[in-house]
């Protein structure tokens, strides 16, 4: 990294975001341990990526529809590809950008799928020169499209989640496991083995401290 801004073999993919947003646990075994497991619901998104990508572009009178488009950030440290990215005529003749994400899921309760769509409108903003106020998941669950705003509040999450993205991937240290609701619809929750290693760790701490009493 150089100044502010990242060097071109620094950067991180854009998805490593969302991995990390979802679960640091997560993001450090994909992008350090290098692990990872297809099953049914990673094929069926790799699937949906792949035929949204293969589609190709459009262009109407109003509406321009470009999609795999390859996406980059010095600022954030980021490269990786958006699935749509919609161009909108406006009054003045000028385009406005919209991003589309495509997941096969339906709505997370946390911000994980926003924080990578928003990363992919900040790494357009900077290609571009342009400002990018929102944008849009599409899921294959619901069918429908969730609209995103890129306030200043999921901007800065968006930041701070690259940066320590970043920091997780170069210390090379996979965080300890803590399970919770959203371990079960991880597809690597047979790899990471949150219950039995929460559980031996506790097992572990008991007879430290029993020990250390006597």
């Amino acid at each position: 990294m150089t100044g502010n801004m990242y060097n071109e073999e620094d950067l991180i993919l854009l998805s490593t975001l969302q991995h990390f947003a979802f679960c640091p646990r997560q993001c450090a075994l994909i992008h350090v341990e290098q692990v990872w497991s297809e099953n049914l619901l990673t094929a069926e998104g790799r699937i949906m990526h792949e035929h949204v990508h293969e589609e190709g572009d459009e262009s109407r009178v109003d509406v321009h529809i470009e999609r795999g488009v390859s996406l980059r950030s010095l600022q954030l440290g980021l490269i990786g590809k958006a699935d749509v990215i919609e161009y909108y005529r406006q009054a003045d003749s000028t385009w406005q950008a919209f991003p589309v994400e495509y997941k096969r899921g339906k709505p997370k309760p946390d911000d994980s799928d926003k924080v990578q769509l928003c990363a992919q409108a900040m790494c357009l903003e900077e290609m571009l020169n342009v400002h990018i106020p929102a944008g849009a998941i599409f899921y294959g669950k619901t069918r429908r499209r969730l609209d995103v705003n890129f306030d200043e509040a999921l901007r800065q999450e968006t930041q701070d989640a690259a940066q320590k993205a970043h920091a997780l991937i170069e210390s090379g240290q996979t965080p300890k496991p803590v399970y919770s609701k959203r371990c079960e619809s991880c597809s690597l929750v047979a790899e990471c083995m949150p219950r039995t290693i929460q559980k031996k760790r506790s097992v572990e701490s008991y007879l430290k401290r029993m020990l250390d009493e006597t």
